[in-house]
């Protein structure tokens, strides 16, 4: 097998999340099996660092960045890149990433982690409940509700990259990979829906591949019984897109059930005082935890609660739970209804309604438990291992650098 030179490209946001975990498990996994892996990697810290000139020409640099290209070009040509596998280029790195590659004459693909093609704020999400109306009624409708942190400057920022680079074609000319079928099929039905007078103009279908996600299992021993169980467990940040709040009034009305909650967000502090004025003991905040931390609150959970109130581009939480054989409760909602075979690894609810979750927690509790884990980790086995992700990478390298030499 072909052994690339491969530069992985990333943005990284002031608050880290599972799109960073991704990034670095990928390069350990293509580091692993002998390719070699060169990093161009931004932060948002960035712009703390950014003088008045340098945030006056922020709207500017987020659109087109002469700087990603000039760096991006010299890394392409020095160090002989094969291919240039960019993840997310807000706001520092910008799509310019994709015009040194294209100048270098290198096949570029980008793992699309969210819903940002189609989204300025990347989720689908807007005042608590699911929103599409940026597919209906164009990019101005999110600058109109600042979607994106709450903010219509930086919301204009990201629906101008968006506007922009499908009025350049920018986009039709690179590789995408989808994490799951719901988020391909979400694509290419908002583009070529109609709705969009330069829909057809923005993607090529022929380049859009599929891949999940994958999460490493080291340390795990699916064979070996746990101690007891006695907790659910909520991991993830405590904010109304994951649904803390739904999670937390579901145990409200089950108080001889025990939520242990693993993260921390915005909505920490509002959601500590609610428990502590509803003097709900049977709910416990852990923080954030380390990894190895967070790997024995996964290994001892009798299940993974999943509340989101969004689509999910892919849930990494219940790919980790299954890797530790942990049966998931999720809600009926975008990905995560996809990700969960009812009755076989875990059961779903109604996605908005704490009730429905409590009920589904007691119902949870009448299974046959050891089958469910056992169901979870096999999942994990025949769906989600580094092995086969691996595989697929390289399957769709090789179609676009065959595709390049056209």
């Amino acid at each position: 097998m072909k052994q690339y030179r491969i530069l992985q490209v990333h943005n990284f946001y002031q608050i880290p999340g599972g799109e960073d975990v991704v990034v670095r498990n990928e390069k350990r996994l293509l580091e692993e099996h002998g390719h070699t892996v060169f990093t161009y990697y931004r932060t948002n810290q960035e712009l703390r660092e950014q003088g008045p000139v340098g945030k006056l020409f922020l709207p500017f640099t987020a659109v087109f960045s002469f700087r990603t290209i000039r760096e991006v070009k010299q890394l392409i040509r020095k160090n002989r890149i094969d291919i240039v596998h960019v993840h997310n280029t807000l706001t520092m790195i910008s799509p310019s990433v994709f015009y040194a590659a294209f100048a270098c004459g290198v096949p570029v693909v980008q793992t699309l982690h969210n819903f940002r093609m189609l989204c300025p704020a990347g989720s689908f999400f807007r005042n608590n409940v699911i929103c599409e109306e940026c597919v209906s009624g164009g990019l101005k409708c999110a600058v109109k509700h600042r979607c994106y942190r709450d903010s219509r400057l930086q919301t204009m920022v990201s629906a101008m990259i968006l506007k922009i680079h499908r009025m350049l074609g920018t986009y039709r000319r690179v590789s995408f990979i989808c994490l799951t079928e719901f988020n391909r099929n979400k694509l290419l039905d908002a583009l070529d829906s109609g709705r969009m007078p330069e829909a057809k103009k923005i993607v090529d279908a022929s380049r859009i591949f599929i891949k999940p996600n994958f999460t490493f299992a080291e340390g795990i021993l699916p064979n070996a019984a746990p101690e007891p169980e006695e907790y659910f467990l909520f991991a993830g940040r405590v904010e109304a897109l994951k649904g803390i709040d739904v999670a937390i009034r579901a145990f409200e009305r089950i108080p001889d059930k025990q939520l242990y909650i693993a993260g921390t967000g915005p909505m920490m502090e509002k959601m500590q005082d609610y428990v502590r004025k509803h003097q709900l003991n049977n709910i416990r905040f852990l923080g954030y935890l380390q990894k190895e931390e967070m790997a024995e609150r996964f290994y001892h959970a009798k299940a993974v609660i999943m509340t989101s109130q969004c689509y999910e581009a892919f849930a990494m939480t219940i790919a980790e739970a299954y890797s530790y054989g942990v049966p998931v409760i999720a809600g009926r909602v975008g990905n995560m209804e996809g990700m969960v075979r009812e009755g076989i690894t875990g059961v779903k609810f109604r996605y908005d309604s704490s009730e429905d979750l409590a009920g589904k927690v007691l119902e949870f509790e009448k299974m046959d438990i050891l089958a469910l884990k056992e169901n979870a980790r096999e999942f994990y086995q025949k769906r989600l291992r580094p092995e086969d992700n691996y595989r697929k990478l390289m399957e769709i390298y090789a179609e676009i650098s065959r595709d390049r030499r056209r």
